[in-house]
């Protein structure tokens, strides 16, 4: 048996009619013609809904993310609801760091928290490589959503190094990235060692994603956009190379984001990306022509948009769509993740806009 370009097991080695790599989502990110613009939201899995709080009262988030059963609801339940055109697996960017041994937590409010930080060579020596065994819930996770969610992509998601890298320096979020840049620029062999090996873990946990099924893949590197051009090109984009290169034989698309990141667009799609995702500061038209004509993009609705009355969601999702149409493919998202108080039944409408907008658009060509 060969594998599909959904990442799923075909007898002839070719897409499965109707199947995900038949999704508008996942022509969309190849750059084909779509029937209509495909839409999902990051943080959909979560955040906004109601029932997502409910099944997470009293149960950590490490813990949810390591059970299969939690997994899978919670990654359905704003498929049911919003009838997006994709899934994203719930799990968080940290998860594969604490499976390589580091000693971290996720704290409510806070974000994950490293016990330890990482200081010295053998610091990085101790974040031992990984395997499917070591994240055996990721895997059984990803196989109940693509059982459960037939035609629907499931998208599998990742921290990039140097995001990754940034928490375990700093011991957690960080508005300046001080320690972070401090590594970076005084022990730059320490920090590349470092990235090496994150990226190495990086690669092996999407990798037991698109084995388990997943249709395509995200690498968030949402710190990135506090670095330089010239920084980016000489720190990190060697190291997000090596992931999403290393996926260059998958089969999926790769998708590529990060926030404030307008001067390293064309940088970031260079890394590899077949779709770049672009935040709510930059227009679709303007990003496209800094990334170029061979890569998606994906994008970008300023998340706080949704708290406004509708008719102000209303024009800005229509200008983004037909800011959108510059690009050879496009992907409608957010510029960043669905905030908490955010009304559910907005995002809901906001499918059905994007839909009823873009196959209009497609009828008349």
């Amino acid at each position: 048996m060969t594998t599909d370009t959904t990442g799923t097991a075909a007898r002839d080695g070719e897409p499965r009619p109707g199947g995900p790599a038949d999704s508008p989502f996942i022509r969309a990110c190849r750059r084909e013609p779509v029937p209509h613009t495909p839409v999902w939201f990051m943080r959909q899995a979560g955040r906004s809904l109601p029932e997502y709080r409910e099944i997470r009262a009293n149960v950590g988030m490490l813990e949810s993310c390591r059970r299969p059963d939690l997994v899978a609801e919670i990654t359905l339940q704003p498929v049911r609801r919003h009838g997006v055109d994709a899934a994203i697996l719930f799990s968080d960017i940290v998860v594969p760091v604490a499976a390589a041994g580091v000693d971290l937590d996720i704290v409510a409010g806070t974000g994950p928290v490293v016990a330890e930080p990482v200081r010295t060579a053998e610091d990085v020596e101790r974040i031992r490589p990984i395997g499917r065994d070591d994240v055996s819930y990721v895997d059984e996770a990803v196989r109940l959503l693509v059982a459960e969610l037939g035609a629907t992509p499931l998208i599998g998601f990742a921290g990039a190094p140097f995001t990754l890298a940034s928490y375990l320096v700093e011991g957690g979020p960080s508005r300046t990235h001080a320690k972070t840049k401090a590594l970076m620029y005084g022990q730059p062999e320490l920090w590349h060692a470092l990235c090496a090996r994150l990226a190495e873990v990086t690669l092996s946990f999407l990798r037991v994603q698109i084995e388990a099924g997943v249709s395509a893949v995200q690498l968030f590197d949402s710190w990135a956009g506090a670095l330089s051009e010239a920084d980016y090109r000489r720190y990190v984009l060697p190291h997000s190379a090596t992931v999403l290169s290393g996926l260059a034989d998958a089969g999926v698309p790769r998708i590529h984001f990060g926030v404030g990141t307008a001067e390293l667009l064309g940088a970031m799609g260079e890394a590899g990306a077949d779709v770049v995702g672009v935040d709510w500061r930059t227009p679709l038209d303007v990003a496209t022509r800094r990334i170029g004509p061979d890569r998606a993009v994906q994008g970008n609705l300023d998340p706080t948009v949704l708290l406004a009355p509708w008719s102000v969601v209303e024009t800005e999702v229509r200008r983004i769509l037909e800011q959108g149409r510059a690009a050879p493919g496009h992907v409608f998202n957010l510029g960043h993740g669905v905030l908490p108080e955010t009304d559910p039944e907005v995002l809901t409408r906001v499918v059905a806009l994007v839909h009823e907008v873009s196959a209009r658009r497609a009828e008349q060509g």
